[in-house]
């Protein structure tokens, strides 16, 4: 099943060079440098283990974050308000979360360091290279280890586990792991009996 676009750019308006015009209003591009500020002065330079402000001034920009957030001073968010998080949702630091549309982000999520979520991509195929996004959702109790990638629309299944450095470019079934570029199954993740359906 095709996967289903959140945003695409806007046509291209008379004299507008499709590669070059912005692909966001004025309003988000004013909105994410207010946030851009923000999180190099007050976010990046706070000590680690000052969770509870970061999570406030990720809130402060319109993220719904559950208790017990740990975001590391070196993770990067593109926009706050497309953050949805259930609690104890972790991201070391040089996570990127690159969330044009929604991201989703069940209880007990783990995003590793310098992991890359890409929530959005171009029409090649279109001359006017628009830009597409998509909402993803990352089930609970999934693992994104360090340095691997989730492209586009990918949405990942409870408990999951993308492997060290591996992209995945299709949906992850739940307590399963993958590695690999592009990742494959490799084994399944044994579901701990403690862990109930939470969402």
């Amino acid at each position: 099943m095709p996967r289903q676009i959140d945003y695409r750019v806007p046509e291209t308006r008379a004299g507008e060079d499709a590669y070059t015009r912005p692909a966001f209003s004025f309003g988000n591009r004013a909105k994410r440098l207010v946030w851009n500020i923000t999180w190099l002065v007050l976010f990046r330079l706070s000590p680690r283990p000052f969770h509870a402000w970061r999570a406030m001034l990720l809130r402060l920009f319109g993220a719904t974050l559950g208790p017990d957030c740990h975001f590391y001073p070196a993770a990067r968010v593109w926009a706050p308000w497309n953050l949805i998080c259930a609690d104890h949702v972790a991201a070391g630091d040089g996570v990127e979360i690159y969330n044009p549309s929604p991201m989703h982000f069940a209880s007990h999520v783990i995003l590793s360091q310098d992991a890359y979520l890409c929530g959005a991509t171009h029409d090649y195929n279109d001359p006017t290279f628009p830009l597409l996004s998509y909402q993803m959702t990352f089930g609970p109790y999934a693992w994104i280890c360090a340095r691997a990638s989730v492209g586009p629309g990918v949405n990942v299944g409870e408990g999951a586990v993308l492997g060290l450095g591996s992209v995945a470019t299709r949906d992850l079934a739940p307590w399963t792991v993958y590695a690999g570029n592009p990742a494959v199954i490799i084994r399944d993740r044994h579901r701990p009996p403690t862990v109930g359906d939470t969402v």
